[in-house]
Formats: C-alpha cells, structure tokens, sequence
C-alpha cells in the first residue's frame, strides 16, 4: 500500500527518520528507538538510534539517522557493527 505524506509529516523530525529507517528494512515498532539532539555547525541535528528489542546475545546492528532541523535533511546514515 502506498502511502503519501503530507507536509505535516514532511515536517517533523522523526517521521522523516522513521521513513529512512524503512525504506533500510527496519522494524520500526519491533525497535529500542532513542533520540538525542546536538549542535552541529549552523544548528541543530536530531540524532535518531534504532536499537532490537531482543538485544540479549545479539551484537551492533543498529542504525543511526541524523536529520538537520531546519530543513528536514537527513545528514548521515549510520549501521552499527
């Protein structure tokens, strides 16, 4: 099913990330998510981290998405090791 988003959604943050995180093939419901903020150059940047559940046994695989807040641009894309 093909959803659009509206720019409402376009507009925050995390949905932004959350969007990113699927289209990488993760679960975002099935996640730890946790969301830190840091200057960086000019502004602001939404560091956004997607951490298994099940992390008992289980070593790095989590992804990071960085998103600038003023324009809503994903700045990195990281995968844990």
């Amino acid at each position: 099913m093909t959803v659009t988003l509206g720019l409402h959604v376009l507009q925050d943050d995390i949905a932004v990330a959350n969007k990113r995180g699927r289209q990488l093939n993760i679960d975002v419901m099935e996640s730890i998510i946790s969301i830190t903020q840091h200057f960086h150059n000019d502004g602001w940047v939404w560091r956004v981290n997607y951490g298994a559940k099940d992390y008992i046994g289980r070593r790095g695989g989590d992804l990071i998405i960085e998103v600038n807040s003023k324009d809503i641009t994903i700045q990195k894309v990281l995968w844990g090791q």
